[in-house]
């Protein structure tokens, strides 16, 4: 049975879901089928053992699944109706005493339960302890090693200019470091770190169907650099509007789209690592009324300059993997038609005008993954610009994985830029 099992979802899930992307681990948008689910548990289990991938799963120009990336940690194994307590671990996403976290979050105590309407999974109270989202990617996505990822960042960002400092929100990509970290590197260079206080990460759901937002269930976020807290006073504030649902701690650690901004987060702020929080926001499948909803919601924070928006997107991802292939014959060669319709959404963005850029989206259907954070972003703008607030957004920089010469090739591209308040 597991055989035809295996060989079903092998066959099945792709049909039912959008592809992988360079560096980007994971089915976007995947379908709630319990199957689909469990087709992506049995994958993780099989890399995780060091077998290679179901087929059907990674195609020959896409990286496999990284076999280094450890089981997501389920805090929910901390004590059990004995009341019997598991020994602390780096596994079990409890955070006991690691460096770069404040004497206050350490300490506790800290209670987490998680609300009926979680997504990915049932909640499990917490008391005395202060809960982490481990850095599940390190080691595959980006190197664990926190001199080398040091090293890394500090480099990209020594070849950029920070010509549209201080940004009050930025737009950067989330794929694999390999993959995008020098263009991510533009935006982040226009980051402030002596006034940033607050820096609300904005990251689309590529695993669980989600049409709101939700928030994070744990207090910290580990990173190889150091450790980042969760603000929970703005996350309390945002709870009680009702609009926002909790991620479960499996969800957490299995989406990549936040945590691909958190070292490049706390590079950028290393100098005042002590003075400020993270807001991470999950975004799903938002209607264009409810991106305008949260942007009435965000526009309130964007509104302080002492807070930092970070939109996580990836461009046009192009290819039959993707099951998408927009050509237009008069740009040339493939990637060049590809990067003309990224720059005309590109160029839509830049004009803060959200309505335009849906129909932009409608118009083109362009894959581009992080739409609906953008949307949000958008229409925080719009909504500021309503009483008077006059900001600008320039891109920065612009590349792709790869140049498509052919229908058999794929690429995904990448953006970045910065949002200026005047």
């Amino acid at each position: 049975m597991e055989s035809r099992f295996a060989r079903f979802c092998a066959l099945r899930i792709p049909r039912e879901s959008k592809r992988a992307k360079p560096g980007c681990r994971g089915l976007l948008f995947a379908s709630p089928h319990p199957i689909a689910r469990s087709s992506r548990r049995l994958l993780r289990a099989l890399s995780q053992a060091g077998s290679p991938p179901l087929p059907g799963f990674v195609s020959a120009a896409e990286p496999p699944f990284p076999a280094s990336r450890s089981a997501s940690p389920r805090a929910a194994r901390v004590r059990g109706a004995s009341g019997s307590a598991a020994p602390p671990s780096r596994g079990l996403g409890l955070c006991r005493g690691r460096r770069g976290i404040s004497a206050a979050a350490a300490a506790g105590p800290v209670s987490c339960p998680l609300p009926p309407n979680t997504i990915g999974g049932s909640g499990t109270k917490m008391s005395n302890r202060v809960l982490c989202r481990e850095a599940s990617h390190a080691g595959s996505w980006y190197t664990a090693s926190g001199p080398q990822l040091n090293a890394q960042l500090e480099g990209w960002l020594s070849q950029v200019q920070s010509t549209k400092r201080p940004a009050r929100a930025i737009i950067a990509p989330h794929a694999g470091y390999t993959y995008c970290g020098s263009c991510a590197a533009h935006a982040y260079k226009q980051v402030d770190p002596t006034i940033t206080r607050k820096i609300f990460i904005l990251g689309p759901s590529h695993h669980v169907p989600l049409s709101r937002c939700a928030l994070s269930s744990v207090e910290i976020y580990r990173t190889p650099l150091y450790d980042l807290r969760i603000d929970q006073k703005i996350y309390g504030e945002l709870w009680k509007t009702g609009m926002f649902e909790r991620m479960s701690l499996q969800t957490d650690e299995d989406e990549h789209s936040i945590e691909m901004h958190l070292p490049y987060t706390a590079k950028a702020m290393e100098s005042h690592k002590d003075e400020f929080t993270i807001v991470p926001v999950l975004v799903g499948a938002l209607s264009e009324s409810k991106e305008q909803e949260f942007g009435k919601l965000f526009s309130k924070y964007l509104a302080d300059p002492s807070n930092l928006f970070v939109v996580s997107s990836d461009f046009c991802h192009w290819g039959q993997r993707f099951r998408y292939s927009y050509y237009d014959e008069s740009q040339g060669e493939i990637y060049r038609s590809i990067e003309h319709l990224d720059k005309m959404g590109m160029s839509i963005i830049e004009q803060l005008d959200p309505v335009s850029f849906s129909n932009y989206l409608k118009k083109y259907h362009n894959t581009i993954c992080g739409r609906h954070p953008i949307g949000v972003l958008l229409n925080a703008i719009t909504e500021l610009q309503k009483n008077g607030m006059n900001m600008s957004f320039s891109f920065l920089n612009y590349a792709q994985s790869s140049q498509c010469r052919n229908w058999q090739d794929s690429s995904v591209s990448y953006a970045a830029g910065a949002l200026m308040v005047h």
